[in-house]
């Protein structure tokens, strides 16, 4: 279960990051954990998404995290709490991936949190060879093209991925057809 950074002596900076970032009250911060820990599959697989080697997709995972407990007091119940972690991972990914941003610098060590990454890597470590070369057709796309797929493959809906993503809905119906097309191509060549 994910859970708070408990105050010992292993934790005590991480304890220490986390409780500088405002929440509210204790109860904020139990519905902070819950929402995460429910959701926590969309942080493996953006993860999965945008990192191939597992040192780079913790840290991705670490700052996803931390990302998600700082935005959490943001956080106003108008879109399902799924939408919203998207876009915060799917945002935190992509600077993660580009390299552009400065990455957070508050560490968490994300076994405080009981993610089971390692349960996660070993099942994409499993997947068929269809969906290895899948993701390797993905890793040649852009950024927003990853977005797009892997929404999509999730089987949310054009305005979802709008909204998530911040562009049109037709947008996102145009670049999913020629993604399809381009992924076809590749796969008969």
């Amino acid at each position: 279960m994910f859970q708070r950074p408990a105050a010992n002596n292993q934790s005590k900076m991480a304890a220490a990051s986390v409780a500088s970032v405002p929440m509210t009250s204790p109860s904020e911060q139990d519905r902070a954990i819950a929402l995460i820990e429910a959701h926590k599959k969309i942080l493996y697989k953006v993860a999965y998404t945008y990192c191939r080697q597992r040192e780079d997709r913790r840290d991705l995972i670490q700052d996803m995290v931390l990302q998600l407990w700082r935005s959490f007091d943001r956080y106003d119940g108008r879109v399902r709490f799924s939408t919203w972690m998207y876009r915060i991972a799917m945002n935190v990914a992509i600077s993660f991936y580009r390299g552009e941003k400065a990455r957070i610098r508050d560490t968490v060590p994300i076994e405080e949190f009981a993610l089971d990454v390692e349960a996660a890597d070993d099942a994409m470590d499993r997947a068929a060879d269809n969906l290895r070369t899948l993701y390797q057709l993905i890793d040649r796309m852009d950024e927003l093209n990853r977005a797009l797929v892997l929404l999509y493959l999730e089987g949310h809906a054009h305005d979802e991925i709008a909204s998530i993503l911040g562009i049109t809905s037709s947008n996102v119906s145009t670049r999913i057809n020629r993604i399809k097309q381009h992924l076809q191509r590749e796969l008969n060549a």
